[in-house]
């Protein structure tokens, strides 16, 4: 069964802290240049492979006694916090070109782009933490990867447009203080509990 809740509160916490992260400016770039249906289908499956990694190895975390997870589930929120409040600002990557305009080359570009760039990424470390906090790998999941989808669509089709209308650093300190609120509540609950 699928936990609304949780996958909305999944969704908002990754989409906010993607949204300044140099995969939707890579998706911008890769966007501009070739057929957005194909770099968004490389691109999502990516994503997902990376979600059904974090998940992973969170559910391994729920093994642990729960005070254990919520105390390191804490700790690594807080520092996935410090992390997004004082990260210099990124710059565009380049971007090799395809050969052609071919769906496996552009698709295979945009695959291995988010492969590589997002590997231990904050945004995978904060799904596997959040698959350990709530032990509903379906939800987390579920929620990770539409949030990773939708950044990476925005990123890809309207990027630019919502840069200019949206300041980064503001999305940047709303998912730090969403990614603080975590961390402060899961080491209340492993010191209450």
């Amino acid at each position: 069964m699928i936990s609304f809740t949780v996958t909305a509160l999944v969704f908002g916490v990754v989409f906010l802290a993607e949204l300044p992260d140099k995969t939707a400016l890579a998706g911008l770039v890769l966007g501009t240049r070739y057929r957005a249906s194909y770099v968004f289908a490389g691109v999502a499956a990516a994503f997902a492979l990376h979600v059904v990694l974090a998940v992973a190895a969170g559910s391994v975390l729920t093994l642990l006694p729960q005070q254990i997870v919520h105390a390191l589930t804490g700790v690594l929120f807080l520092g996935g916090a410090a992390v997004l409040l004082f990260r210099k600002d990124e710059s565009e990557e380049e971007v090799r070109r395809p050969e052609n305009q071919s769906f496996w080359k552009v698709a295979g570009a945009g695959f291995m782009l988010i492969l590589v760039a997002e590997f231990g990424d904050l945004t995978q470390i904060m799904t596997a933490n959040l698959a350990a906090r709530y032990d509903d790998p379906l939800s987390v999941g579920l929620g990770a990867v539409l949030a990773l989808w939708a950044v990476a669509g925005l990123g890809i089709v309207g990027g630019k447009a919502l840069m200019k209308r949206v300041p980064l650093k503001l999305i940047t300190r709303i998912a730090a203080l969403l990614m603080l609120a975590l961390g402060v509540w899961s080491l209340w609950e492993a010191i209450a509990g």
